[in-house]
């Protein structure tokens, strides 16, 4: 859901919610910061009071008086801005660390209760780049940025209190760069127009999520590359995201060049706009002595304004890169998590059973509906397959189960209770879910089977493995079920992990169990295995199975019969096929291909 980027203050204020109990200690670091900032000015006002006992003695300059304390003083000013500008950073840090940490939770915690199937189309290396790539932008913005632009605001202000007080006319004279430098640095990051400011940063952004989700993309598909020898130009998408942020930065630089070599000539030209304008003013001078101390001072501070407008610099850019970083993770933030029904209307299922009722469903920005007027019944105990054409509705009908979806109109119950009106914890407990193609988690055998109930004793977990047909892979390694997947070379076959999933289920022991096409990418050993884990899976329970080897399904009490979102035939095996229709005509098809065959003379025979 888009969200408009929030103003620079209420950026800071969303970063400081996200601070929790350590909010206070930004505002001091803040704080302290800008104490910083008034010592550093101190030890100039100091080097002042040097130059005019200098200056009144010249050229006698061992007769000054007072230089020791004066340069005692100065020191003790400096190292007092170097402790309170430490206890600064230190709060800002542990400020910072906490709302780092705060954001990534909110963010993580809020995706763990939104469907499951918008991860289906936010890419995971998107996902990743703002969850942790924003909080760490963030985090760097409130540690130093934030502190440093706090202390250079500061820095100029108490310096023109103190200019004013010397000479108020070189004082204006020195403003006049620093106001250059920072109309210049408005023009550049600060105008709402399309190239420049807000706008830009959330382009550049953009870019680099583009960039970030197509790598992923890339590295994913580096066997194919490989395979048929084509270079990183056959991954269109990733070529044309890194050719756009390249156009686009290098525009962006091109744009900034004279407004950029404005600002560096005037922050780095003070002195020599302060020697013509002293030239002019020392010949109406009345007291040459104390213009001359005047013009030192100001000749001395002029070399510190071009290191603070550097930081007031940076740390706008770090503020719109905040605020760039708090619009993605509120769009996150935003989106709409699946409603949980209160104490009091929650239900209760009394078995296994499902039921589809005129369900209508179509995907977020799909011009056309994936599911019509569905209606289905899956008793308690049957078996029941969902089979049809590529697209035709099974997978997204499954997922409706389990609410990986919420229906648009219709329903889906469970065990006689509305799936919207299950609290989430109890509905999974009720479904144990086996993809096509199951994710192994980067940890042992026995975690990755417990998953499914992190209280299962080892016991139980090495029952399951035993179910599911794992005595193989756990014989084959010598940590067993200790066996740390993807470590020190040891990875499993698309069949092994399979069975390791259906483990995964079997421990769950949960009365419905949806699968998915569970033996489509199995050799013909490991779906022999998978079959009889499969078996002993489905003992008892609702099975609702999504076919597209039908000779899997001709045992199920049910084949409902999906074509364009409709159920268009349901009933057994046997009297489907005599009916003639879509089933007859699939089931000929599947026949004709397990037959096939490769001849040695090239030609393909049936």
């Amino acid at each position: 859901m888009p969200v408009a980027p929030p103003g620079p203050k209420e950026a800071v204020g969303r970063l400081l919610g996200f601070a929790g109990s350590r909010k206070k200690l930004a505002v001091l670091g803040c704080v302290l910061a800008g104490v910083n900032g008034v010592f550093a000015v101190m030890p100039l006002v100091c080097v002042w009071f040097v130059l005019r006992d200098l200056v009144a003695v010249a050229p006698n300059w061992s007769a000054a008086e007072g230089l020791a304390f004066w340069g005692w003083l100065a020191f003790t000013f400096s190292a007092t801005g170097l402790l309170v500008y430490f206890a600064a950073l230190m709060c800002t840090h542990l400020a910072a660390f906490r709302t780092a940490a705060n954001m990534r939770k909110q963010a993580l915690g809020h995706l763990g209760r939104v469907p499951l199937g918008y991860f289906d189309s936010h890419a995971s290396g998107h996902l990743r780049r703002v969850v942790d790539g924003c909080a760490g932008q963030t985090e760097d913005m409130l540690a130093h940025k934030l502190p440093d632009f706090v202390g250079s605001l500061v820095t100029p202000v108490a310096f023109v209190a103190v200019m004013f007080a010397f000479d108020w006319i070189m004082g204006l004279v020195c403003l006049v760069p620093i106001a250059i430098s920072a109309l210049m640095m408005w023009w550049m990051m600060g105008r709402r127009t399309k190239k420049g400011g807000m706008p830009f940063m959330m382009l550049y952004q953009d870019a680099l999520n583009r960039m970030n989700k197509a790598a992923v993309e890339y590295v994913r598909g580096i066997p194919v590359v490989k395979v048929f020898q084509q270079t990183v130009h056959s991954f269109r998408a990733f070529s044309e995201a890194i050719m756009s942020y390249r156009d686009m930065a290098c525009q962006y630089s091109k744009s900034c060049q004279r407004p950029q070599v404005v600002q560096l000539v005037a922050i780095n030209g003070t002195f020599a706009v302060l020697v013509p304008a002293g030239i002019l003013l020392a010949h109406t001078a009345g007291d040459f002595a104390a213009f001359l101390t005047d013009f030192l001072f100001y000749a001395v501070f002029s070399a510190i304004t071009t290191t603070m407008m550097t930081k007031v610099m940076y740390a706008s850019e770090a503020v719109m890169m905040a605020q760039d970083s708090v619009r993605r993770i509120d769009e996150i933030l935003a989106t709409k998590p699946l409603a949980e029904p209160s104490a009091a209307q929650a239900g209760h299922p009394r078995d296994g059973s499902i039921s589809f009722e005129h369900v209508g469903f179509a995907y977020p920005g799909a011009l056309e509906d994936a599911l019509v007027d569905m209606s289905l019944e899956v008793p308690a105990g049957s078996t029941v397959a969902l089979v049809g054409p590529s697209g035709g509705g099974k997978t997204t009908a499954a997922s409706l189960v389990p609410r990986f979806w919420d229906v648009d109109s219709g329903s889906v119950s469970v065990g006689g209770v509305d799936v919207r009106d299950i609290p989430a914890s109890e509905l999974m407990a009720q479904v144990a879910f086996v993809f096509q193609n199951d994710r192994l988690f980067k940890t042992s055998l026995l975690e990755n089977i417990r998953a499914a109930r992190p209280g299962a004793t080892r016991a139980q977990v090495e029952a399951a493995a035993h179910a599911a047909q794992c005595d193989d892979i756990m014989a084959k390694f010598p940590d067993g079920l200790d066996t740390q997947v993807g470590a020190k070379g040891v990875y499993l076959s698309g069949g092994e992990c399979q069975r390791i999933a259906l483990a995964r289920a079997i421990l769950k022991d949960a009365p419905i169990v949806v699968l998915d096409e569970a033996t489509a990418f199995a050799d013909p050993e490991n779906e022999a295995l998978i079959q009889r884990a499969l078996a002993r899976l489905c003992e008892g329970k609702t099975v609702l199975m999504i076919a597209h080897r039908l000779s899997t399904v001709t045992g199920a009490d049910v084949i409902c019969v999906l074509d364009g979102g409709r159920v268009v035939e349901r009933g057994r095996h046997d009297e489907l096929v005599a009916a003639g229709g879509l089933y007859a005509k699939m089931w000929n098809d599947y026949r004709t291909s397990v037959t096939w065959r490769i001849e040695g003379s090239g030609t393909h025979a049936a």
